[in-house]
């Protein structure tokens, strides 16, 4: 199976990038310079992702994806965890499950507690300062396994989609005995767009969720226990998504 190369910014170019485009991937060595952060303080992360319930609310009927969410707010440079509450997407935004309020189990307290996942969302909000003005930004961390046990695995059942917030954040944190997973990202109002694997761990797709529209392919497995594990991280100005 062909794969295309990510279309990776250096960590100068990166957030121009995402200006000019509404997306940006910048590569694991980039990541960390941009970030002020080890590859060290990055694997110490990965482990956390051995330990996540099963999503209960999919509605394809599958049993392919696992996960954790949690909700912070960063401002002034500073962040601060929320209480655990539903993660609630609209229909506009999520067709097979928005206007559902989901219960996932929450991230792990020991794994928000490492200053490596604090410096990713705290820089994430800078990212979205200079991009959308200084203000507080209500964020959603969701940790996600998608397993290849029963066959065919969908890290974006609801096909290609916005998110409904200002900035999303796909960290891809391991990639093992797969095939597939492609990224997928288009202009939501225009022509342009591109498909790409990402591969390395630690690879991050930034994207500008009010001008892109993103979706991941099925994956496959190519070995025993294949699976895909990512960070997913939405920020979104004003508020965190609710039911009216």
């Amino acid at each position: 199976m062909k794969h295309f190369p990510p279309p990776y910014a250096s960590p100068t170019q990166f957030e121009d990038r995402l200006r000019e485009l509404g997306a940006a991937v910048i590569a694991p060595e980039g990541l960390c310079r941009w970030a002020g952060l080890r590859a060290e303080d990055l694997q110490a992360l990965a482990p956390f992702w051995n330990d996540l319930p099963p999503d209960t609310y999919l509605r394809d009927g599958g049993r392919y994806r696992f996960r954790r969410h949690g909700s912070f707010v960063a401002e002034g440079g500073r962040l601060s965890q929320q209480a655990h509450r539903a993660h609630w997407q609209p229909l506009d935004y999520n067709a097979l499950h928005g206007g559902l309020e989901r219960w996932f189990e929450p991230v792990q307290p020991a794994l928000a507690a490492l200053p490596a996942w604090q410096a990713l969302l705290l820089r994430l909000a800078r990212v979205a300062d200079a991009l959308k003005g200084p203000q507080p930004w209500f964020i959603e961390t969701h940790q996600f396994r998608i397993d290849t046990t029963d066959g065919i695995g969908r890290p974006t059942p609801e096909g290609a989609h916005r998110d409904g917030v200002d900035l999303v954040a796909v960290f891809l944190v391991s990639r093992v005995g797969i095939k597939g997973g492609e990224s997928r990202v288009f202009e939501a109002d225009g022509p342009r767009g591109e498909r790409f694997t990402l591969q390395e761990p630690w690879t991050l797709l930034l994207l500008d969720d009010e001008r892109v529209i993103h979706e991941t392919t099925p994956i496959q497995p190519a070995a025993e226990h294949g699976h895909r594990d990512t960070l997913v991280v939405t920020l979104r100005r004003g508020s965190f998504q609710d039911p009216d």
